[in-house]
């Protein structure tokens, strides 16, 4: 009779998704609520993840919850980042009465305005397509990422991460993305396995970030890159020749110079000195002697990009 009443009494969770949820909650598309309906692709996407039993896993905007009970049956805790309090009231109902619900942790908030961020081995996102750029720079960007993503994006976006030198599509996020990580295109999902289909096509990427981790600050290297991919088009001559340019890059070389000082203990900054000359005349040292002046970003890779950086360093010109 116990085991009887046990059997039926204990709620078991949906992983197929809330029919009830899909077809009556009204979703937000300025939220970027585009909900996975297709369990196959939401179960496709878990195995991509590889999550191991002790993982805890990072879910960013969870919706209803379609890929969120899948993670729960593999992992030891999932973080889940909502934004909107009817989304995570939704979830917390899909999972009460069930052995999945002390394993669920909400966040309210927006991930993007998160200062302190909890620790986590593996992030998993149906991304909202307008922060798709800036998830991904925060991940690589952690001092400790995790593991592993796997994240949906725009296809457009997908194809930015993955493309090489030379590609139409490569651009400042695919060369930091590559710096940082290992980026794989895993699978395309089309829009009709959404509710409400978005109006672009989807793919799924996975990113697995070096370990170790690459030996520079990600800060100067990212500054770099936004000079270069500024204008990715124009030679490198052109973007550090260029007036703009070299304001900027004479304010961080007094301000290079203002911390050698602090840290000496000696006057580094000549207020005398034409610092604007100077700093032209080490760009142009700069692109002479690395053959980089007649370059393009478009056609560069992450070597090139290191040895452009080192490059500036030695001259005391900085990024960050």
């Amino acid at each position: 009779m116990g085991k009887a009443s046990k059997k039926q009494f204990t709620k078991k969770p949906d992983p197929a998704g809330s029919d009830r949820i899909n077809k009556v909650f009204k979703f937000n598309t300025d939220l970027g609520q585009h909900i996975l309906k297709n369990p196959l692709i939401a179960q496709g996407i878990v195995d991509k993840a590889e999550i191991r039993p002790s993982d805890v896993v990072l879910e960013i905007g969870p919706g209803t919850g379609n890929l969120t009970v899948r993670i729960l049956e593999q992992a030891r805790k999932v973080i889940a980042s909502e934004v909107d309090p009817k989304m995570a009231a939704e979830l917390t109902k899909r999972v009460q009465g069930t052995p999945l619900e002390k394993k669920l942790e909400i966040v309210m908030g927006d991930f993007m305005k998160m200062e302190k961020l909890p620790y986590f081995d593996v992030c998993i996102s149906n991304t909202p397509y307008q922060i798709s750029s800036g998830i991904v720079f925060k991940l690589l960007s952690m001092p400790k990422p995790p593991r592993m993503a796997v994240l949906m994006f725009q296809r457009e976006f997908a194809m930015n991460l993955t493309a090489k030198p030379g590609d139409s599509l490569y651009n400042r996020l695919s060369a930091n993305a590559q710096m940082w990580a290992n980026v794989k295109h895993v699978m395309k999902v089309g829009k009709n396995n959404f509710r409400p289909p978005p109006k672009v096509e989807s793919s799924v990427v996975k990113i697995e970030p070096k370990n170790p981790r690459p030996d520079i600050d990600y800060n100067e290297w990212d500054g770099l890159l936004r000079f270069c991919f500024n204008r990715k088009n124009k030679t490198l001559n052109a973007i550090f020749k260029n007036s703009k340019t070299l304001e900027i890059l004479e304010i961080n070389y007094k301000a290079f110079l203002a911390y050698l000082s602090e840290q000496r203990g000696e006057m580094m900054v000549d207020n005398a000195a034409d610092y604007a000359k100077i700093v032209k005349e080490k760009v142009e040292q700069v692109m002479t002697e690395t053959g980089y002046g007649e370059k393009r970003a478009a056609k560069l890779n992450q070597n090139d990009f290191l040895k452009l950086l080192l490059a500036f360093h030695q001259t005391g010109i900085h990024f960050a």
